[in-house]
């Protein structure tokens, strides 16, 4: 029984689309090599329940695509899959293209809510397409994690920068300057409302990976990646409140959205908020359905001329 070559639901552009390349990924990572065997297919894989074993392939998929040679996140942090991430950035690469001809931009400025301490964004938007990045973060040890990836690996420091959120109440404030204009932002928000519905899903995730409920999660999280009061819903809702203080500051503003059932009161608040565009971005990855809401202030026309410039 053979697992299918390739990943049809990821984007076309994604190089994660087919089936990891064990060989050339030990061959550019070698730790990676202690991780590897032989699934229920017959399959080199690696045991994705194994938060190890996790963070080795992130690192190695990291070093082999985009040259990224150091990796590391502090114990207990998000350690984030790395193809998904990637259909984020070139899902919103098209997104931008529709108002450039059809052709992804590469001269541009894009804004990373909450980057955390993997920093995964602005390393594959940076390496994908040279599109510069700053990322904010309000957790001390992330930045001081995120800042490390980025001191330690050669050129990054030309197209990341990275801007501590001090007050946890703000999203924009403090972190878009005056004058500055961004291209875009993405986010990725905390998906749960507390914190027990985030140990309930946490516990979920064990018993769907079959695990007892006190091993280790492969992909971690610290509180503020995981939960804020009202979950994902709520904290857009924020982001679409603020957004309109920086309505001529950033062309997109675009965030990930869990939860489809969130989508028609989004909509209704991006209505209220004065939106001229709104749009509902589809990804799917493998057997998960996922999506990004994006929004603007600028008509086409406006949309297209700060693009080429």
């Amino acid at each position: 029984m053979k697992q299918p070559a390739e990943k049809p639901l990821f984007h076309p552009r994604n190089r994660h689309r087919g089936r990891y390349d064990f060989a050339a990924l030990i061959a550019c990572h070698p730790a990676l090599a202690s991780f590897v065997q032989l699934n229920p297919y017959g399959n080199e894989s690696v045991d994705f329940a194994d938060p190890d074993a996790v963070k080795v392939l992130n690192q190695a998929l990291l070093h082999f695509h985009y040259q990224i040679e150091h990796w590391a996140i502090p114990e207990g942090f998000l350690c984030p899959p790395v193809p998904g991430r990637a259909d984020y950035i070139h899902h919103l690469a098209d997104l931008l293209a529709e108002d450039h001809q059809r052709v992804v931009p590469r001269d541009l400025n894009v804004l990373d809510i909450g980057c955390g301490a993997n920093c995964i964004y602005p390393l594959i938007g940076f390496r994908e397409y040279g599109w510069r990045f700053t990322g904010s973060e309000s957790n001390e040890q992330a930045m001081k994690s995120a800042s490390a990836i980025i001191a330690a690996n050669h050129g990054l420091n030309r197209g990341i920068r990275l801007r501590r959120q001090k007050d946890n109440h703000a999203i924009f404030r403090g972190i878009i300057h005056k004058n500055e204009l961004y291209h875009a932002s993405i986010c990725n928000p905390p998906f749960h409302a507390s914190a027990s519905d985030a140990r309930q899903g946490t516990q979920r995730k064990l018993r769907n990976l079959g695990l007892d409920k006190h091993a280790p999660l492969n992909f971690g999280g610290q509180q503020d990646e995981l939960w804020c009061d009202g979950g994902e819903k709520a904290f857009i809702g924020r982001m679409i409140a603020e957004s309109v203080e920086f309505a001529r500051q950033c062309i997109w503003f675009t965030s990930l959205v869990s939860r489809k059932e969130n989508l028609p009161d989004l909509r209704r608040a991006l209505e209220q908020a004065g939106a001229v565009q709104v749009r509902i971005v589809d990804m799917a990855q493998g057997q998960k359905q996922s999506r990004f809401i994006a929004w603007s202030f600028f008509d086409k026309p406006a949309r297209t001329r700060l693009l080429s410039k």
